[in-house]
């Protein structure tokens, strides 16, 4: 129990002190944002900092902190490290340059800012893998609380899928105030309650508080599988995700001041690896080990693990609300994946959104593709989701690094993201080398390979910032 307090805490202090740090770092200033600037009563409207900080966590907590978190939990009690420091030094960083950049450059998407940071090539690069990334996001989004739903209710997945999709529709095009502004911050708060709730019935149970596990770095997982780079995979969202890379550019249009922007970016990640702390301690006390656990999960699925988890700590009613919790996780943040994919395209081919025609003629063949897709297993899904989503964390915290080598007094202080982005780089080569679903290499291939990769982009970077004049300050809006 010791272990799982003092990381609740550490992410308050990183909150507080690293979060600081990042934000003197990136300097925001008192000059109007997008959402003051580029008013348009759909995308670009004004929110309560309070609100718009619940919307991001809604946003980006999808299955990452959930799923991947009592996945992780098979490695033992090491995931706890990756959650905290991941999320301290990455996943926040990454969150809050996404979104602070962005409102640098009128709520432009990020892959847009990746062709103003990186070109063209990394303009279309990072478009086709955002919108396929969403797409996967979508489709993980809706089979896995249609399956939770189903056993809740005793209706079939399927019926679920296309109830899902219809809201789906909705979210995607109606003014952001109409459905997300108004429900999300209700569901964030029901989200954090009952994730609060599993904490309480763990720590409340001699039983289940004596089977928490206490640090080891050990690598507990019942088939051996490596820590590295498959933890850091597994995890996701729990720690960091490219995912949030697209979703933060959506508040960055709707935040009202950028000093805001380390409680609604900084802060939303920070919340979230809160959730996946709790989900891999209750898991792992849960089932009583890391054999257990992994046992659990195939047997049950990760969806009825959370069903039997949160019905046995709470009991029928409080289990079926903390399942609703679990459920409006992915589904508000899988609406708001294709809602991106619309402003991408948008984007793109410079269709206006203001007009219901437009929005519709991206969002119709959007859903079809999505619904298409939930016919796949849903294993194969989130392996590749996974991969790609930190992939985009990779190439989303490269593009920062480019950003504040450009505009930020001490050219160095880019190491804030430079060095998260090579960390990922390792991981996210590595792991396509080697896994089944890559090019299945050895590891005695894939490691060095991997580490190599990652070793010369930073030296790329190093090289980039040592010819690269500072300007001193960050750019005006509009101009990077």
């Amino acid at each position: 129990m010791i272990t799982f307090l003092i990381a609740l805490l550490a992410l308050f202090v990183g909150y507080n002190v690293y979060g600081r740090f990042v934000e003197r770092v990136f300097a925001p200033d008192d000059r109007q944002t997008p959402a003051q600037t580029s008013a348009d009563g759909v995308d670009f409207i004004p929110m309560k900092t309070w609100k718009a900080t619940l919307i991001q966590l809604l946003n980006i907590a999808g299955l990452g902190p959930i799923f991947g978190a009592l996945a992780g939990a098979c490695f033992g009690p090491i995931v706890l490290l990756w959650i905290v420091f991941g999320s301290i030094l990455g996943g926040a960083v990454h969150d809050y340059m996404s979104g602070m950049i962005s409102g640098r450059n009128r709520g432009e998407s990020f892959a847009g800012l990746t062709g103003r940071y990186l070109g063209n090539t990394g303009l279309y690069v990072m478009r086709v893998f955002s919108i396929v990334l969403l797409v996967l996001v979508g489709v993980v989004f809706t089979t896995a609380p249609a399956a939770l739903l189903g056993k809740l209710t005793e209706m079939s997945t399927g019926f679920w899928v296309v109830v899902i999709l219809c809201y789906y529709v909705l979210a995607t095009l109606l003014p952001i105030d109409k459905i997300i502004g108004r429900l999300y911050p209700l569901f964030g708060v029901l989200l954090t309650v009952m994730a609060l709730g599993i904490m309480a019935a763990v720590l409340l149970s001699p039983d289940l508080r004596a089977a928490i596990p206490e640090l080891t770095l050990e690598n507990l997982h019942p088939k051996e599988t490596p820590v590295w780079p498959y933890m850091f995979i597994v995890v996701a969202c729990g720690a960091i995700s490219g995912f949030h890379s697209t979703q933060s550019p959506m508040m960055a249009k709707c935040m009202v001041g950028e000093r805001e922007g380390r409680k609604i970016f900084y802060g939303a990640m920070i919340m979230e690896a809160g959730i996946a702390l709790i989900w891999a301690t209750a898991g792992a006390a849960f089932y009583g080990s890391t054999g257990g656990l992994a046992a659990g999960l195939a047997e049950a699925t990760p969806a009825g693990a959370v069903y039997d988890i949160s019905v046995s700590l709470l009991g029928v009613i409080g289990g079926a609300m903390a399942v609703i919790g679990v459920i409006v996780c992915p589904i508000t943040s899988g609406d708001t994946a294709f809602r991106t994919v619309r402003l991408i395209l948008a984007e793109w081919f410079g269709l206006d959104q203001k007009l219901f025609a437009k929005r519709l003629t991206i969002t119709i063949p959007l859903m079809l593709v999505g619904a298409a897709l939930t016919q796949i297993n849903f294993d194969i899904l989130w392996r590749y989701f996974s991969w790609s989503n930190q992939t985009l964390a990779m190439m989303a915290l490269w593009v920062a690094s480019v950003y504040l080598i450009r505009h930020e007094k001490y050219r160095f202080s880019s190491l804030v993201t430079a060095l998260p982005a090579t960390f990922m780089t390792a991981v996210t080569t590595t792991y396509i080398m080697m896994a089944k679903e890559g090019f299945g290499m050895a590891d005695s291939i894939a490691y060095p390979l991997g580490i190599g990769i990652a070793v010369a982009l930073f030296a790329w970077y190093l090289a980039t910032a040592l010819k690269t004049h500072s300007v001193g300050a960050p750019a005006p809006m509009g101009q990077g």
